[in-house]
């Protein structure tokens, strides 16, 4: 196995190697640091690895061993779209990565005007110890301007670790079953209290064949609404099971499992339980803000369901799968105008009136709520 020193002068075109190698390196940290700022960062989190960069070096070296010009292109083309871009899923994923390539690696890297970051110049040919110490001296803070993001995207990483060190310090308190909060009442009392509050004011599974059978025609509105009572048949059931499992534990009817215990801490910690946020919708909400939600959320395919007559404005976020009712619009309109389905595309358009003022749908398409805008105010300094 190669030392870092031995893997910098083992390419006979010592200068070109060293340029692009470190600016390899560079763009691997810049795509796998990205992760951290979530769907900022990545539309999708992909497991970039050491692996990765170490093949990405083999074959730098074999092209420049095997040709004359460096094959700029070549190398991007690999890297970017095999070797990183193996895992990528996403085509604006991949377009990103394929942007930091044509930035970092480019001819003007061996004239000395290449910057990998603001204030970061490619370095000159060094050895390894040499690079430590230029990084050391030259590389800039970390911020999200190295990641080519706007500083608010620091935000939402902030938040989010913060997050994770309360819920951990919260995870690790005590959890003697007969310490009390205060207030008298114990750990499993508040458990038992919250369980009986959740089993009551959950309603029951929706009746799928007692509704088909309401239904003379399956329009594409009609089939969504049947999917998503469908999978929110399969969250409440999961939550009724867990409840009730975990209530004949408590009494000692059941011997506690791992499970058990883990929702048990689940309700005591306020947090949704993972098996039910496996079934369930994507939300950060604590337990308490969820259930409402989910209550909401029945309340509204409830509705619908009532007559299947079309919502006046639909909760577009209130769905288990939103893309399912955006593709009904489309099939709708498709077979109402005879129109290519493939051909058509999605127009959404801002009103001025609150979903109250609706009375009745729109003759084509639909009125959605839910939706937030968000609005990035930038600042602009006179130099």
């Amino acid at each position: 196995m190669l030392s870092f020193q031995d893997t910098l002068e083992m390419c006979s075109r010592e200068t070109e190697f060293k340029s692009i190698l470190f600016a390899l390196c560079y763009f691997h940290a810049v795509v796998a640091e990205r992760r951290k700022f979530g769907p900022q960062g990545w539309n999708r989190s992909y497991p970039f690895n050491t692996g990765d960069l170490t093949i990405s070096v083999n074959v730098l070296y074999n092209f420049l061993e095997a040709n004359a010009k460096v094959p700029y292109d070549d190398l991007r083309y690999l890297f970017g779209e095999i070797m990183y871009g193996g895992h990528i899923t996403d085509d604006w994923d991949r377009r990103l990565c394929r942007t930091y390539l044509e930035e970092f690696i480019k001819p003007e890297m061996l004239e000395g005007e290449l910057y990998l970051a603001p204030g970061f110049p490619l370095p000159n040919n060094l050895d390894y110890n040499g690079y430590h110490q230029y990084i050391d001296a030259e590389l800039p803070a970390e911020s999200p301007y190295l990641y080519g993001l706007h500083p608010n995207a620091e935000i939402g990483f902030l938040t989010q670790t913060s997050e994770k060190l309360f819920r951990t310090v919260l995870e690790l308190q005590p959890r003697d079953s007969q310490a009390g909060d205060g207030a008298g009442a114990t750990r499993e009392e508040k458990v038992k209290v919250l369980l009986e509050e959740i089993l009551e004011r959950v309603t029951d599974e929706f009746d799928i064949p007692e509704l088909m059978a309401k239904v003379e025609e399956r329009t594409p509105y009609i089939v969504v609404a049947f999917q998503e009572c469908e999978r929110m048949n399969l969250l409440t059931r999961e939550i009724r099971r867990s409840l009730r499992e975990l209530d004949l534990g408590l009494k000692g009817e059941l011997t506690m499992t791992g499970d058990m215990e883990n929702l048990q801490n689940a309700l005591y910690l306020d947090m949704v339980p993972e098996p039910w946020a496996r079934r369930a919708y994507p939300s950060i909400a604590g337990l308490a803000a969820w259930f409402l939600d989910l209550l909401n959320r029945i309340k509204e395919l409830e509705t619908w369901t009532g007559d299947f007559a079309m919502p006046s404005t639909v909760w577009l976020t209130g769905f288990f799968n939103p893309q399912s009712f955006l593709t009904a619009i489309m099939q709708s309109m498709a077979r109402k105008n005879e129109w290519p389905l493939d051909r058509m595309a999605l127009q959404c358009d801002v009103t001025k009136k609150n979903r109250e003022e609706f009375r009745s749908p729109p003759r084509e398409g639909a009125y959605i709520h839910g939706l937030f805008i968000e609005v990035e105010t930038l600042k602009i300094e006179d130099s």
